[in-house]
């Protein structure tokens, strides 16, 4: 990955002054690109989604946990120590049989990075905010997702003041399973929606 500055006209305004910004903190010596990269790995694919994944084999475990994220997800996800910024007003919504749930954010890129870490690129880009309202079933086709036509798709637009955590359904023959194993099966994207948990091996 280059970390020149480049004056690229696709670029959005915010990712060049970021990009900009991260010139000249490695000209100076002030930074590694390297270790940038790894921090946001970091936030992207690990630490994040891995508290996101503890949430949801929670709810999937514990009855009582499942009323409380239900009833106030803020708070049930702050008793498992994930708390911070971008987390601070929770809903969960959870799939069933009939629904399943998808979130955007369709002004920005309001994501609750408490659970889910940073958003993927995919999620802060204009296509998918805006057609992820207009065309849910056609966007989760292109995420290799085809649901059942008679399942209804519900759109989430996440907001500075609220954001949503996708509890997607347990997987068949996980019975008995502990909340370590079941975690292993929950996804950043099943998570936001555009995916589903693993399937049992």
């Amino acid at each position: 990955m280059s970390h020149d500055h480049h004056h690229d006209n696709e670029l959005d305004p915010m990712t060049a002054r970021v990009r900009a910004l991260e010139t000249i903190l490695t000209r100076k010596g002030l930074i590694d690109p390297a270790a940038i990269d790894v921090i946001v790995d970091t936030y992207e694919t690990k630490v994040g989604p891995r508290n996101g994944a503890a949430v949801v084999a929670k709810a999937w475990s514990e009855p009582d946990f499942t009323e409380w994220l239900k009833r106030d997800a803020t708070a049930a996800i702050a008793s498992l120590g994930f708390t911070g910024r971008q987390g601070e007003h929770m809903q969960a919504v959870f799939n069933t049989d009939e629904t399943h749930n998808l979130v955007v954010c369709t002004l920005c890129s309001c994501y609750p990075w408490s659970v889910l870490g940073l958003p993927p690129v995919w999620y802060k880009a204009p296509p998918y905010r805006s057609r992820a309202v207009i065309d849910p079933r056609g966007v989760l086709e292109e995420f290799g997702l085809s649901l059942p036509k008679d399942k209804k798709i519900r759109v989430w637009d996440s907001t500075a003041e609220l954001r949503y955590l996708v509890v997607p359904q347990r997987p068949a023959g996980t019975e008995g399973w502990s909340e370590e194993r079941l975690a292993d099966l929950v996804t950043r994207d099943s998570m936001i929606g555009t995916g589903v948990a693993r399937e049992a091996a």
